[in-house]
């Protein structure tokens, strides 16, 4: 018997469906995009019919790719604080989600968050609650952190290299936008004096910005926290 028989005679589950249909959206320049239902059909040897038993259509396909990624995401480690252990399992949503760059467009899409994600944002909540945070900055905490929690990422420019432009027009805008060019400059000599990593030659280390930003929400969190802060005693303050 050939390795293909052997495969095709495997029994058909939901589980190895949604297994294919991640390596395919993996494996495909154009994701989830690419894939139909009759395309992850061939990859398991199967006719299309037969994955209906398993999944409806291709929104519940996604939906359980989705809840297969998010299913990666790693518990933090024991005896954490509650912010590091929020800190910790943010970064492994993050890395979780970057093994798959179609997952993010695809959770967005969905009319509703998925049982894995809604798990994975009442996992955060449980320890902010189990840090000593109320529901109430609980709840703000979560709306300040938002896609972060999933790894997201939202930049107000592309950071990715391109083409240098004309020293002309550069000293243009320089002369024009000061201060934008000072915070470039910055950044590129950064880059330069960095011997090794992410950032050389590639434009802004786009995790060393992602877990800048998630730190300053967090020890933001923190302070406001030991505070006592409540977001009716927030109100008041600006009436």
């Amino acid at each position: 018997m050939s390795e293909s028989e052997g495969v095709r005679r495997t029994p058909l589950n939901r589980e190895r469906v949604l297994a294919a249909a991640v390596a395919f959206a993996d494996r495909e320049a154009g994701g989830t995009d690419a894939l139909s239902m009759r395309k992850l059909a061939q990859d398991l040897g199967v006719v299309p019919m037969a994955l209906y038993k398993h999944v409806a259509n291709k929104e519940e396909l996604l939906a359980g790719m989705v809840d297969t990624v998010v299913g990666g995401i790693d518990p933090p480690a024991a005896g954490a604080d509650w912010k590091g252990a929020v800190r910790e399992r943010v970064l492994s949503a993050r890395r979780a989600l970057r093994r798959h760059p179609w997952a993010p467009r695809v959770i967005e899409s969905l009319p509703a968050p998925t049982p894995a994600v809604l798990g994975h944002l009442d996992a955060v909540i449980g320890l902010f609650r189990a840090g000593g945070l109320s529901a109430d900055l609980a709840h703000h905490a979560m709306h300040a952190l938002g896609g972060r929690l999933l790894g997201f990422t939202q930049e107000l420019f592309d950071a990715s290299p391109g083409v240098a432009p004309d020293p002309r027009v550069a000293a243009q805008l320089a002369a024009r936008y000061p201060h934008i060019a000072e915070v470039a400059a910055t950044a590129a000599h950064a880059e330069r004096a960095e011997e090794d990593g992410a950032a050389v030659g590639g434009g802004c280390d786009d995790q060393f910005e992602f877990e800048f930003a998630l730190d300053v929400l967090l020890d933001g969190i923190e302070r406001l926290h030991l505070a006592g802060w409540t977001s009716s005693g927030a109100r008041r303050a600006v009436q």
